[in-house]
């Protein structure tokens, strides 16, 4: 891994493989980290970067990625981020690859640079649906994890924080109205549970111009055509 200073912001990440770059984030919701990819069977890692240049990234105050926090921080904070990674790495154009909180993360770089991505894989997108409770319980879990190390932050900067991820509707960091706006190429893998509402995948999948929806990926018995459509899929959209 490497680490990339931004100011006092500090990202923890890595690149493998070569070609056409895409931008992997990591399932984990609050604790988006690279490793999480390790044990997928559609790790990006795995399945991509033997044509592909795959960046995997720490996400602020998660794993080795440090930032202080503050009572604005939100989903554009991360999305900053990224961009200032790419940045970094003379990355003007790639693909974006995300599953579970990367989806919404998805949606943010895609409303704020779209010219700068070809296509966008979301794989079970986080998004509300009678669960708000449980998103608001896990990020309070992680703020407690780490609130020694910010003394910065006092409570109502933790919960204002907290609101600024968690408040929202549908994908969190964009609107209906903003997603059928988007003319990315999407590839949706629909999510079924708690986090991951059925309902958040088809309604993107039905809002956004250039979207396709898988419903069956996970199985193992699919395992194989899952990964043939997401290397189908990029190939389609990479550069020639």
């Amino acid at each position: 891994m490497t680490i990339y200073t931004n100011g006092d912001v500090v990202l923890n990440y890595d690149v493998e493989g070569d070609g056409f770059p895409v931008l992997a984030i990591a399932p984990g919701g609050m604790r988006s980290i690279n490793t999480a990819w390790d044990p997928l069977a559609w790790s990006p890692q795995k399945i991509l970067s033997d044509q592909y240049r795959v960046i995997g990234m720490d996400q602020r105050n998660a794993g080795l990625s440090r930032a202080p926090i503050s009572s604005t921080d939100s989903w554009a904070t991360y999305t900053s981020d990224q961009l200032s990674l790419l940045d970094h790495l003379e990355i003007e154009s790639c693909h974006l690859f995300g599953m579970c909180i990367g989806g919404p993360y998805i949606a943010s770089l895609l409303k704020t640079a779209p010219e700068r991505f070809r296509s966008a894989v979301m794989l079970q997108p986080v998004g509300i649906e009678d669960n708000r409770s449980a998103l608001e319980d896990m990020f309070d879990q992680w703020s407690e994890a780490i609130s020694d190390e910010h003394p910065e932050a006092d409570e109502a900067d933790w919960a204002s924080f907290r609101t600024n991820m968690w408040g929202g509707e549908f994908l969190l960091a964009a609107t209906p109205d903003e997603i059928a706006s988007m003319q990315t190429p999407l590839l949706v893998m629909m999510g079924d549970d708690l986090y991951h509402p059925r309902s958040t995948s088809l309604e993107i999948a039905e809002l956004a111009p250039q979207a396709t929806l898988v419903q069956r990926w996970k199985d193992d018995a699919v395992i194989d055509e899952t990964i043939a459509t997401i290397r189908s899929f990029l190939a389609e959209h990479s550069p020639s």
